[in-house]
């Protein structure tokens, strides 16, 4: 299986590369970079692997939710590429991907990921790990932080920006408390191929014209003016 997966919805601008079994990768902190840097860094890594894009069999790429920005930047660069190689696309959530990069370093099996969303605000979703792979409880949410609710029988184990900024508040909402948690925790394209191979498995993908953003907050808006 050769995938290519592409993050910018947060500060940090990642790529990484499947084939087979070896992951090539590059990861910058670059809050306003990733329409820059983007490109250059897939080049990078196909060089490096010595594939051209064309001979992959498909590209993920984080949907969000996250900075607007960011997050229109890596749908725009994913659907152009997959445009001009004629490959599907498979979208990936930022949360799922923080999620699954907490358990792959930690081994943890229950992850509350949140992203700082500004305006007083986070996106953030509940997650559990099946067979290797990061399942939601429910689904995502943007929420103010003192909002977020915690089933009373599971530890979680906290990861993401929206842990930064609203520590103080989240460490008070757990009835069980927590099992640790990381506010420093970023998405990475390499955490996005681990989900992305099990979704191409299922044949769960799409077109690059369906390869769409989600921006969290403009769906709940829609739904509250029942649109």
């Amino acid at each position: 299986m050769k995938l290519l997966a592409i993050d910018a919805a947060t500060e940090a601008c990642s790529v990484a590369l499947m084939i087979g079994e070896e992951v090539t990768s590059r990861h910058e902190i670059a809050p306003r970079g990733h329409a820059q840097r983007l490109l250059p860094m897939v080049e990078e890594v196909l060089s490096e692997a010595g594939v051209s894009l064309s001979s992959l069999d498909a590209i993920a790429f984080d949907r969000g939710p996250g900075s607007f920005t960011g997050v229109r930047v890596g749908t725009s660069v994913t659907q152009g590429l997959a445009f001009g190689a004629d490959l599907p696309v498979i979208p990936v959530s930022s949360l799922a991907a923080i999620a699954q990069g907490v358990w792959q370093e930690t081994g943890t099996t229950a992850i509350m990921a949140a992203i700082d969303a500004r305006m007083k605000e986070i996106y953030w979703g509940l997650y559990i790990i099946e067979d290797g792979i990061t399942q939601i409880q429910g689904i995502e949410h943007i929420s103010r932080a003192e909002a977020v609710t915690l089933t009373k029988e599971q530890q979680w184990y906290g990861a993401g920006s929206g842990w930064l900024v609203y520590e103080e508040t989240l460490l008070q909402l757990a009835p069980s408390g927590y099992t640790g948690f990381d506010g420093r925790r970023l998405p990475h394209a390499k955490d996005i191929l681990s989900l992305a191979k099990a979704s191409f498995s299922r044949q769960d993908y799409v077109s690059a014209e369906q390869a769409l953003p989600c921006y969290l907050r403009n769906e709940v808006a829609r739904k509250q003016s029942g649109v």
